[in-house]
Parts: structure tokens; C-alpha cells; sequence
């Protein structure tokens, strides 16, 4: 028996390992590409420094960059990130895989593991299926999501540059990137040319949170259409999440942030705000004008990001949601933790508790670290530093001014919030349940 539990756990850090080593050499990649004088528009080669980082940013969908997406790269340069989006945002062992079962190649118990691993799959059962529904159904929302797109951006770039300005947004808003080009505006502007249209602001908005609310949510939805019932736990738990962090801070964006625009302005940036901060990316507003209750709000949402097997990253609404019914269990005086008439394993408790400790103390002790290198006052850096762990790519204007150490400090928590800590720690240590006995229990005081 022993025996057999180690065999386990030495093929489940490998399957980790794998996962890991792909996203590496996709990143490395990206990087080397970006560096051919052809990536940029004026045909220099772009230090190594600065296409690592933006390589990292795209695989990892975060959107933080050192160069203006539109005014700094070249079309080869733009296609090399939106392909390094697409192939993060579905993951790269699932696009390998994938390629794998085209070429005619059999898939093997480990692949299906592994394949079941990068997508967060509850079950190895049905899981080539679920790949295909996977692949199929994002191939679909973005093509309709381009096909909306393009009456605004052809309306004012042309048909070709418009058709390619809407394939591009649809992909990063439906992978949560957050990587725009409308720098041909103006540089890092993101979107706030176009926050008073409600047509586009709305597709966007859509694409994003099709996209972070997680592709098993989606085989649900598919599958029992509005029957809500016979979802699973984890999707009923996902969009009630999801809508009351759309919700809520809206409401406090509209009265507290967005006063002074005009009503249909002022409806739709706290709407779009509040969507995008879970680690799309995108702002319509000047997020510099906003009062540190505000960024503070926006910090908190960031880290959360958005949900398990989904595009998305950061700590993931299902990880929030099982810390809240636990607290609600400890206040209410209950054994066990609950939630929609179903009892929550101490495993995922356990876990739930780790990835928070996780993701607070790398947030605020890289923010302290960046505070304390550039000098720059705390809140800011928080607001990089939640941006990155969420893999979100809002930023307060200072990633492209901060020296390589902090740049460094904040690759590590983009990938480190795109990879997911569980699978990073189960990937360095092997698991030890092979223990025979168990220690005597003895119990302290908390609280």
C-alpha cells in the first residue's frame, strides 16, 4: 500500500513539474521571439530584460508592461503576444495535448492526468471531452466577440487594421489579459477613449467574465442550461461569488469614486471597474484620480481574481467563498462547514486557508520590498504587487519606471498567481502521506 500512495504522489508532483516547465519554456520562448528586430516597429532589439517581462505578462494573462503594446511593438511583435495570451489563457498543456490528439498520437493515462491538472478538473473521466468543449467553446466566444467588435474599431481604423484591433481585444478580454492597443491614442492609455461607449464597454465586459468564471462552469451551464439545481457545487458557488464581487463594488464605485461623471458614465465605469479588476486588466478611468479607500477596494478584489480552471488568476472566487462559509461556520457554532444543503471537506478548508497565507504575505511583503527599493509610497506599490499576484494588469503608471529588482519581484508573482501556489509548493515538495502513524493531539487557543 505504501508502495502504491508514493507511486501516486511521485506522478502527481511530476505531472506539477510538467505543468510548470511547459509555461517556462512558452515563456522563454515569447521572450527570444520579442527580441528579433522585426518584434519592434523601429527594428532594434529589444533588451532581454524588457521581453521577458513582457512575455512573462502575456503568458501569464496578467497586462502589466515596460512598452506600449501599440506604439513599441511591430505586428510580428503583437501576434508573438496575443499567441503567448491565447496559449496562457487555455494553458499550455492543454494546447499541447491538444496537438498530441490531432497528430494521431494516443493519450495515456499520465497525459490525462496531466491534461486534468492544467484545467482543474474535478475528474479524470470525460476529460478529452472536456478539453475539446474547452477549445471549441473558446474559439466560439472569441470569434463573436471579434465579430462584435468590429463596427467600433472598423468605424475608425479601416477594415483591416480594425478587423486585427478586434480579433486582438477579444482575446485578451476573453483570456483576462488585460494587453489593449489603443496606445495609438495614447501611450498606456488602455481603453479610457472609449469609456463613454456603452456598446463596447459591454462586450468587454461580457468577454471578461465569460471568461473568468471557469470552463467547467461553463460545461455546466451548457449541459443544463438554466436549470440551476443540477449544477455542481463548485459552479453554483462560482457565479453566486462572481455576481455579488460584480455587484458590490459597483455600488460603492457609483457613489463613492464616480460621483462626478455623468450618470450613464458613472453606471458603466463602476460596472466596468468592478469587473475588470477581478484580472482583466482594462481601465476606462484614470485610476490615479482615485482616493486610496478606492485603490484599496481594488487591491482586495485583485488579489481574489477570478475562478478555478478559468482564464483568470489570483487567489480564485471559490477560495474566498470557502474561507467565508468557514468563518460563518465558527460564528454560527457548527461542526461542519456548508454551503447550498452540502457539507465542504476539511481538505478543501485546509487548502482554502494555505493559498490565502500564501498570497497575502507574497502581496505585501513584495509591496513593502518595492516600497522600500524605489522609495514610493506603500499603497502604490500594493496596488502593483495585488496586480501582479492576480495576474490583473491594472497599474498606477509605475511598472514601466521601476528598476530590475522590483521588475523581478513582480514576475514572480505573476507567475506565481497565473501557475496557482498549490501547484508550485506540490511541485517542489513530494507529498508525505505515506506516514504510517499520526501525532498525538494536543489544542490551543486562537482568537
Amino acid at each position: 500500500m505504501r508502495e502504491k500512495l508514493s507511486r501516486l504522489n511521485g506522478q502527481s508532483t511530476k505531472t506539477f513539474r510538467i505543468i510548470i516547465v511547459s509555461f517556462v519554456l512558452m515563456i522563454m520562448a515569447g521572450a527570444l521571439l520579442l527580441m528579433l528586430p522585426i518584434a519592434s516597429r523601429d527594428r532594434t532589439v529589444t533588451p532581454f530584460a524588457d521581453t521577458l517581462f513582457t512575455a512573462l505578462s502575456a503568458t501569464c494573462v496578467t497586462g502589466l508592461i515596460v512598452h506600449d503594446t501599440a506604439t513599441h511593438w511591430s505586428l510580428f511583435g503583437q501576434v508573438v503576444i496575443i499567441t503567448l495570451i491565447q496559449i496562457g489563457g487555455m494553458g499550455v498543456i492543454t494546447i499541447g495535448l491538444t496537438i498530441m490528439r490531432l497528430s494521431g498520437k494516443r493519450i495515456g493515462m499520465w497525459q490525462r492526468s496531466t491534461m486534468q491538472e492544467s484545467i482543474s478538473a474535478p475528474q479524470l473521466g470525460g476529460i478529452i471531452k472536456l478539453t475539446g468543449f474547452i477549445l471549441t467553446g473558446s474559439a466560439a466566444v472569441e470569434l463573436i466577440g471579434a465579430l462584435l467588435l468590429m463596427p467600433v474599431f472598423c468605424s475608425e481604423f479601416g477594415i483591416g487594421k480594425g478587423i486585427w484591433y478586434s480579433f486582438f481585444h477579444s482575446i485578451s478580454a476573453f483570456c483576462n489579459a488585460g494587453f489593449d492597443l489603443m496606445g495609438c491614442r495614447e501611450k498606456f492609455s488602455s481603453l479610457t477613449t472609449l469609456n463613454g461607449n456603452i456598446y463596447f464597454n459591454c462586450v468587454i465586459m461580457m468577454l471578461i467574465i465569460i471568461g473568468g468564471i471557469g470552463f467547467l462552469t461553463w460545461h455546466d451551464i451548457g449541459t443544463y442550461k438554466f436549470n440551476v439545481r443540477k449544477y455542481s457545487l463548485q459552479s453554483k458557488v462560482i457565479l453566486l461569488t462572481s455576481l455579488l464581487l460584480i455587484l458590490i463594488p459597483a455600488v460603492y464605485m457609483f457613489f463613492f469614486e464616480y460621483g462626478a461623471l455623468p450618470m450613464k458614465n458613472r453606471v458603466l465605469s463602476s460596472f466596468f471597474q468592478s469587473v475588470t479588476t477581478r484580472t482583466a486588466g482594462f481601465n476606462t478611468t484614470n485610476l490615479d484620480e482615485m482616493d486610496e479607500t478606492g485603490k484599496a477596494v481594488m487591491i482586495f478584489l485583485m488579489v481574489i481574481g477570478g475562478s478555478p480552471g478559468s482564464t483568470a488568476g489570483g487567489m480564485k472566487t471559490t477560495t474566498f467563498a470557502v474561507l467565508f462559509f468557514a468563518a460563518t461556520a465558527v460564528f454560527g457554532r457548527r461542526k461542519d462547514v456548508q454551503c447550498f444543503g452540502r457539507r465542504l471537506p476539511e481538505e478543501s478548508i485546509r487548502n482554502a486557508g494555505a493559498i490565502l497565507f500564501m498570497y497575502m504575505s507574497l502581496f505585501l511583503v513584495s509591496g513593502i520590498a518595492i516600497s522600500r527599493i524605489e522609495h514610493l509610497p506603500l499603497i502604490t506599490c500594493l496596488f502593483e504587487t495585488g496586480s501582479a499576484v492576480g495576474t490583473v494588469g491594472l497599474t498606477l503608471g509605475i511598472t514601466p519606471l521601476l528598476s530590475n529588482i522590483s521588475r523581478i519581484i513582480l514576475m514572480a508573482l505573476m507567475f506565481f498567481g497565473r501557475v496557482g501556489g498549490l501547484t508550485l509548493i506540490y511541485a517542489a515538495l513530494p507529498s508525505n502521506e505515506t506516514q504510517a502513524s499520526r501525532l498525538p493531539m494536543e489544542k490551543i487557543s486562537v482568537g
